[in-house]
């Protein structure tokens, strides 16, 4: 697709209020795909003035036509799901099939989940002698991140609409493209002006001053902990709401009745995808001391396949900060068993995929999160100790438990803090809650809570 050199506010694509661009680049051979405007806080008022304008009429249409918008937004994207997948290629660097498959394929599936939501939820309820009415939360900011641009932008924005509130994105500066092309799909979906509006620009700059603007009610946030700490602190300070979807250190605990060569190869998969670059990703890898070293050597040669098969990472920082994590493993007495700090290729911003064994939970690389092909494989004692071991981090978004009898896995899963836990591989599901526990996050996405957290109540007294 071609950049567009303006926001798209108030239905319309217009000129940005500055001159200053962000240039966007192909983290496969880093040369520059295009440029989008660097908003600043003039845009971002713009942009909520036309959504604040917008909201009344948005808020009473009718669900079902609300639902209706969403079937059709949801149409445009499956009949421009090449363009999707290619252009979160170009400029995540995400190999093709899997920007197919997962870029472009689940936020279709989002969106016509919330479509029939929109249709078939009850806005409205009795309890006792009065009825509950679920209204719109008003003007709802979504600032997005680049691990998954288009998912990340539908899971905010398809709920929000659905629920009858207007939107301002402002999207990751990595991954804007994928972003403009969102706001194109809405306009030919006749998605009335002002519902949706799209800002690009940096985060301290467009960002910040859309968590601030006096007239969002609602800040949607992914990304760091770090970040979502400042943002939650801004919305608090003004008495917004805030849903907080943030950083993970996700335990995959194989306990010793799992078949543990499909746990090892599912598990080095899991963190191999999307180059590592998922919150959810199972980066600690637990296993009982009977079988570590067996588990660490099926590992390695699984990572080891993996050398040419995934992208770089989102940019050159970034694969410097993923380097820097495995040097400091190496230097706190891990062991590399599969990849190291090296670059695997002379061009692009590759990290090779890493494996550390003889990690202990005392190090960083068993601590904190490293956003890239980097697995640890930690020993445990028994299901208490791997219980201690998973819960103990700041974390708790994800996680993963194997074991050859699906009641031993869920009971020890009951016990885990995290928001979502995979037994035996399970499946992704667009309607299941997303969300983490403890610094992972406040709030749920997808579903029905998904749609929840943009919606406030009403009593009606009889």
């Amino acid at each position: 697709m071609k950049a567009h050199d303006g926001m798209y506010i108030d239905g319309a694509w217009r000129p940005a209020a500055g001159r200053d661009v962000i240039e966007v680049v192909n983290p496969a051979d880093e040369q520059i795909i295009g440029t989008v405007p660097a908003g600043t806080a003039a845009d971002v008022d713009a942009a909520v003035r036309a959504a604040r304008a917008a909201l009344p009429a948005w808020a009473a249409t009718a669900p079902a036509e609300r639902a209706a918008r969403l079937s059709a937004l949801r149409d445009v994207l499956v009949a421009r799901k090449d363009e999707i997948a290619e252009t979160v290629t170009a400029e995540l660097g995400a190999p093709l099939a899997f920007s197919q498959t997962v870029h472009a394929g689940v936020p279709i599936a989002v969106a016509a989940s919330y479509a029939e939501l929109a249709a078939t939820y009850s806005f409205e309820e009795k309890a006792g002698n009065s009825t509950v009415l679920l209204e719109p939360v008003g003007v709802v900011a979504a600032i997005t991140p680049w691990n998954y641009p288009l998912h990340q932008i539908v899971a905010k924005a398809a709920p929000a609409l659905a629920a009858g509130c207007t939107v301002v994105l402002k999207p990751a500066e990595d991954t804007p493209l994928t972003a403009q092309l969102f706001a194109e799909a809405v306009h030919e979906a006749g998605i009335p002006a002002g519902v949706f509006n799209l800002v690009t620009g940096l985060g301290p700059v467009a960002g910040q001053a859309l968590a601030e603007h006096p007239d969002v009610d609602l800040v949607s946030f992914t990304g760091s902990t770090a970040v979502g700490k400042r943002i939650g602190a801004t919305a608090g300070g003004a008495v917004k709401k805030v849903a907080l979807e943030l950083g993970g250190k996700s335990a995959n605990v194989i306990l010793p009745s799992a078949d543990l060569a499909k746990a090892v190869n599912v598990g080095v998969a899991n963190v191999m995808s999307n180059s590592g670059q998922t919150c959810s990703a199972w980066t600690r890898m637990l296993v009982h001391r009977d079988q570590y070293d067996e588990a660490v050597g099926l590992a390695a040669a699984a990572a080891a396949k993996y050398g040419d098969r995934i992208g770089p990472v989102v940019n050159a920082k970034q694969r410097d900060r993923v380097r820097g994590y495995i040097d400091k493993g190496v230097a706190e007495g891990a062991r590399l068993v599969a990849g190291g700090p090296e670059s695997p290729r002379e061009q692009g911003c590759f990290v090779s995929p890493t494996v550390f064994a003889d990690v202990t939970e005392d190090m960083t690389i068993a601590q904190e999160e490293i956003f890239g092909p980097v697995l640890s494989i930690l020993r445990y004692d028994d299901e208490d100790d791997a219980l201690r071991i998973a819960n103990g981090t700041v974390y708790g978004l994800a996680g993963a438990v194997w074991a050859g009898d699906e009641a031993e896995a869920v009971a020890f899963a009951r016990r885990l803090e995290t928001g979502q836990v995979d037994i035996n591989g399970g499946r992704f599901n667009p309607l299941a809650p997303f969300g983490g526990y403890k610094q992972s996050g406040v709030g749920r996405e997808l579903g029905t809570h998904g749609l929840s957290e943009y919606l406030q109540t009403k009593s009606l007294q009889f």
